[in-house]
């Protein structure tokens, strides 16, 4: 069975995005390897999320061509 390009970066997206929840509840002051890997988790999600944005416009513009 196929898995939906989308689907899986979500996925992705929610772990990424559940190890920052994780890393803001810790109590103190995060060290600097930290907010260096928090700052690399942001910026992945970033990438994703335009990842995501570029498979559903590939997605609609195939079907748009398809209709037509």
């Amino acid at each position: 069975m196929m898995t939906d390009p989308a689907t899986a970066i979500k996925q992705e997206v929610f772990q990424l995005v559940e190890l920052q929840i994780e890393t803001l509840r810790q109590e103190g002051r995060l060290s600097d390897s930290a907010l260096n890997e928090y700052h690399a988790r942001s910026e992945k999600i970033t990438e994703l999320y335009q990842e995501i944005d570029r498979v559903v416009r590939a997605r609609v513009d195939w079907r748009s061509v398809r209709a037509s």
